[in-house]
């Protein structure tokens, strides 16, 4: 069972600091709360307003007389702690504190930190943030943030220690048309952290890939020992930033986070089976690629393509991240042999050569797939005079429906020509 279910699919929720004001961050996130299509009771907070974008308006939570799954808290860092502390007294479970002025900031904010975390503990409430922008789930449907809107529906679980990371991928998802399941900013984590959300990602079942943006990790140990066995229902896929001596200083003015060395990460994700990436783009093809393919039963690769270079340089790849070049059965190296020409090659890549047309990649692809040593399978298409881009693209769909339990990977290497197909 989820212990953070009142995070994802609260029942309740207080927005304190409601704002009927369109320009104040208390208006956004009743609007988005709203707008999510959330389906259970909101209760605008402000003690200067009677209704706010319809709903009626408390001067303060424990006059709201119902029970509060989650408060968002969204007023200046001096009254947010009293705030934190009548939520406690109300009983409500949870609290997303999106206001900035803790840790970051220094002495006098990591003291009012403090005071919020010994107050969570208090009253047995668990908190996000501070210094977040909150949380979306577009499942339940839930968005306690604001944020401009609700993500797409998917099955990726995005953890954020960077609220404008966050914010600027929810907009490059819209240009992209990729869905989410779930995006947590987590702000300072002077509670709930990195390892709690990803051990709640992991048993939900909306969520098929979990991926992170880090700035450090809480518990080392810990996280091992979470990761370790969430890595084995659902890939997590992990950009840590911070790892050069300049970036490390930043990462703890942002955050308040604590710098480690480089090398103790590396091992760390290899020893709780994390994937590492390098940056933005690695992090989200690999999170594609999960969220809409199987999990290869083994690591025997195999490639098809019509260009030889491309091919030399996927093979080096293949081999340099550990995975290996599959070995053909005698069928299926006949059966290549008696159909294609002599002059490609019918070994592992199998080479169709420049003048293939759909027909060719067609015939490869399907004896390729059939072989049992094969447990995935990359496409590459170069532009060329007989190059059948959109034929080719729905032949590879077509493949990846009758065989569902192989991953198949499509790269087309070119721009204008190849646009058709790409798309």
């Amino acid at each position: 069972m989820d212990e953070l279910s009142f995070l994802f699919n609260p029942k309740h929720v207080a927005v304190i600091g409601a704002s009927s004001s369109p320009k104040k961050i208390g208006y956004a996130i009743v609007d988005n709360l709203i707008k999510s299509g959330y389906k259970g009771e909101i209760y605008p907070i402000n003690p200067k307003e009677k209704e706010i974008a319809g709903l009626k308006c408390y001067p303060s939570i424990d006059k709201i007389n119902k029970p509060v799954d989650l408060a968002v808290i969204s007023i200046p860092a001096e009254r947010a702690v009293e705030a934190a502390r009548q939520c406690g007294e109300a009983g409500v479970k949870g609290l997303i504190v999106i206001t900035a002025g803790f840790k970051e900031i220094g002495k006098e904010g990591a003291k009012r930190e403090r005071e919020l975390q010994a107050i969570c503990r208090r009253y047995n409430m668990r908190m996000i943030g501070p210094n977040c922008v909150g949380v979306m789930d577009t499942h339940t449907p839930v968005n306690a943030s604001f944020s401009r809107g609700l993500p797409n529906q998917g099955h990726i679980s995005f953890i954020s220690q960077s609220g404008a990371m966050l914010l600027a991928i929810l907009d490059w998802s819209f240009t992209m048309g990729m869905g989410f399941s779930r995006f947590v900013s987590l702000g300072n984590k002077a509670d709930l952290d990195e390892i709690d959300i990803i051990e709640s990602c992991a048993l939900d079942p909306q969520t098929r890939v979990i991926i992170c943006y880090l700035e450090d990790v809480t518990d080392g140990e810990r996280f091992v020992r979470v990761c370790s066995e969430a890595s084995k229902k659902k890939p997590i896929i992990i950009l840590k930033s911070g790892t050069s001596s300049a970036g490390a200083q930043a990462a703890s003015s942002h955050t308040g986070a604590l710098a480690g060395s480089n090398r103790a990460y590396d091992t760390a994700f290899r020893q709780s089976g994390v994937l590492r990436v390098e940056d933005m783009n690695e992090l989200f093809d690999l999170a594609r690629a999960f969220a809409t393919q199987p999990l290869p039963a083994g690591n025997r690769v195999a490639i098809v393509t019509n260009a030889g270079g491309p091919a030399i340089i996927a093979t080096d790849a293949i081999e340099q991240y550990g995975l290996a070049m599959a070995r053909f059965t005698k069928e299926t190296l006949d059966s290549l042999r008696e159909n294609l020409p002599a002059e490609g090659n019918i070994y592992n890549p199998v080479d169709i050569l420049g003048d293939a047309n759909d027909d060719r990649y067609r015939f490869a692809l399907e004896k390729v797939l059939q072989d049992e040593n094969v447990d995935s399978l990359l496409v590459l298409v170069c532009p060329t005079a007989s190059t059948e881009p959109e034929k080719t693209a729905h032949t590879i769909i077509e493949m990846r429906k009758k065989n569902p339990k192989k991953p198949i990977l499509a790269v087309y290497m070119g721009g204008r020509d190849l646009a058709a197909g790409a798309d």
